[in-house]
């Protein structure tokens, strides 16, 4: 990844959630703008087209890719092309959420984000921040995020510096579901996983097959849940071809 880049973690709220900004979690892809290009989070540099870029700042923004609610996966494809389409990125815009090279607090670089942004290409925007009074609010306006669609929402402390890597000053709040599956097949573990089970294939109550690969002890991987056998998994909302997103295996169902 960037050297710089700074990444939220999921983690309870320190202090009064006034303490806080906070924004909708977009669901596109991340993007590291270092004032003369354009870099994912692992530090790949993503082809887009000149015009698309014209306006923007010689300075560095950190923000999303994002092409609107539920479209994540043709932005990931776009994002993962050699060569850009000029049509498709006329869909797209990059989101900023901070300036990395700012020094001041999370507060002041939002300040000054809103001052300087707002011209130089139609491509760029910044993501609003609000200020919420209490834990209440929040819940109401995570609510309807999810209601209508989004990932959820991203606490940025109003105090917090722009640190490199996990900073717990800023959390990332998504929902999480529970469903079950029946275990159709065992796929094998590749690398240090060799010699175990790597994931296993499932099919939900939907009839929807898909691969559970995390959430597992070494344990578990050495004696999988039996095929046949019904499984509860964690998730994250569903792709558009209907899988759910972030499956993670919690527990074998006993027999009842």
């Amino acid at each position: 990844m960037p050297a710089n880049i700074q990444l939220a973690v999921h983690s309870n709220i320190a202090g009064p959630v006034s303490g806080y900004l906070v924004s909708e979690k977009l669901d596109g892809v991340r993007g590291f703008w270092d004032g003369r290009q354009m870099r994912s989070r692992s530090g790949r540099l993503i082809a887009i087209p000149d015009w698309f870029v014209g306006g923007f700042p010689t300075y560095p923004l950190d923000g999303e890719l994002w092409m609107g609610r539920g479209t994540f996966e043709q932005m990931s494809s776009l994002a993962r092309r050699k060569e850009p389409i000029d049509a498709q990125w006329r869909k797209v815009k990059f989101m900023v959420f901070d300036l990395p090279s700012h020094p001041g607090s999370f507060v002041e670089r939002y300040t000054t984000a809103s001052k300087n942004l707002h011209v130089g290409s139609e491509y760029l925007a910044l993501i609003e921040q609000k200020r919420l009074d209490n834990q209440h609010q929040l819940d109401i306006w995570f609510s309807e995020v999810v209601a209508s669609g989004g990932e959820g929402l991203m606490l940025h402390k109003v105090s917090s510096l722009y640190v490199a890597g996990r900073n717990p000053n800023l959390i990332k709040l998504k929902p999480y579901y529970d469903a079950e599956a029946r275990v159709i097949a065992y796929q094998a573990g590749k690398g240090k996983l060799q010699g175990v089970m790597g994931a296993l294939l499932v099919e939900n109550q939907q009839g929807v097959r898909f691969k559970l690969g995390t959430g597992f002890s070494m344990k578990e991987r050495r004696h999988p849940p039996e095929i046949g056998s019904t499984v509860t998994y964690q998730y994250s909302g569903f792709t558009q071809k209907g899988t759910p997103r972030f499956a993670r295996f919690l527990r074998v169902r006993p027999i009842e």
